[in-house]
């Protein structure tokens, strides 16, 4: 089982583990734009840079997510979501109100399969439930060849390093 801290408590995450050199697990998530379902993980024929976060309603997920937003322009032949447990509404509206319009941002809400098949899952203290702050790189076979847990939750993840393994 994998840790992460928040404010320097550990806590402990949830579900498979998932590493570097595996098979990045196919699952669906729901686009927060229009609800429809959205498939992450697996062979795609281009690189994936899934950016799991607790909520896009807090500082540090909604600077990371502009963040993110802005440097995946530049980029070609990377599909970039970001995924959290909000609600598509809120997450929508987040979008609209932030011009986030360079990734798809889609929510984990219905069934957590995101969360738990990615060994992201916080399953205990006081976001027991949601996602902790986590990148992962996909190649265009659907290997997983990054994997960022961020050491601390309310803190952001190493952006350059996350870019660098998309090259």
């Amino acid at each position: 089982m994998e840790t992460t801290k928040l404010k320097g408590g550990d806590v402990a995450l949830a579900g498979k583990l998932v590493s570097v050199g595996d098979k990045a697990p196919v699952v669906t998530v729901v686009n927060s734009e229009d609800l429809s379902d959205v498939t992450v993980g697996g062979a795609k024929g281009k690189k994936q840079l899934i950016v799991a976060v607790p909520s896009l309603d807090t500082p540090v997920c909604a600077t990371e997510t502009r963040t993110f937003n802005s440097k995946v322009a530049e980029l070609d032949n990377v599909e970039t979501i970001t995924v959290s447990m909000d609600l598509p509404f809120a997450s929508k509206r987040f979008c609209s109100t932030e011009g986030i319009d360079k990734l798809t941002v889609a929510s984990d809400f219905r069934n957590k399969d995101f969360s738990y098949n990615y060994g992201t899952l916080i399953a205990d203290g006081a976001l027991a439930g949601v996602s902790a702050r986590v990148i992962f790189v996909i190649d265009e076979e659907g290997t997983v060849t990054y994997k960022q847990i961020v050491p601390e939750i309310t803190e952001e993840p190493n952006y350059d390093e996350a870019l660098e393994a998309l090259k």
